[in-house]
């Protein structure tokens, strides 16, 4: 590539940069929590409203899966908000990312049971 094409590209920002990558791939983390937790308060009000309506059971016990499954996603939301401005702080300040190890484990704990009680309510009622 000409030099002057190559001085024009980094005068207008158009170059690819690491710093600028890694933003982005915090950004596109940000938004997969966020997408998580949206789809968590989908399958809250699936498991709570639909799954008793299709199969004609008693409301109580999927009623309160789904509330478990929305404070989950209520839970990833706010998780995801926080730990983006941890990330950003992190970048700017050109430290390490901050790992949260804690929240994987209540994330994986959580889901276990709440897939559990689900798979047992659906096979207890049909």
């Amino acid at each position: 590539m000409d030099d002057d094409v190559r001085e024009r590209q980094d005068d207008q920002g158009l170059r690819d940069s690491a710093p600028r990558r890694t933003y982005l791939a915090a950004e596109r983390t940000y938004l997969a929590w966020l997408r998580t937790g949206l789809g968590a308060l989908g399958l809250g009000l699936a498991v709570g409203r639909l799954i008793p309506a299709l199969i004609d059971s008693e409301h109580l016990a999927f009623a309160l899966l789904g509330v478990g499954y929305s404070l989950l996603g209520v839970f990833l939301i706010l998780f995801a908000g926080w730990r983006q401005r941890r990330v950003h702080r992190a970048l700017v300040a050109n430290g390490p990312i901050p790992f949260d190890g804690w929240v994987v484990n209540v994330l994986t704990v959580a889901g276990l049971v709440l897939a559990t009680a689900t798979v047992f309510l659906v096979v207890v009622e049909v």
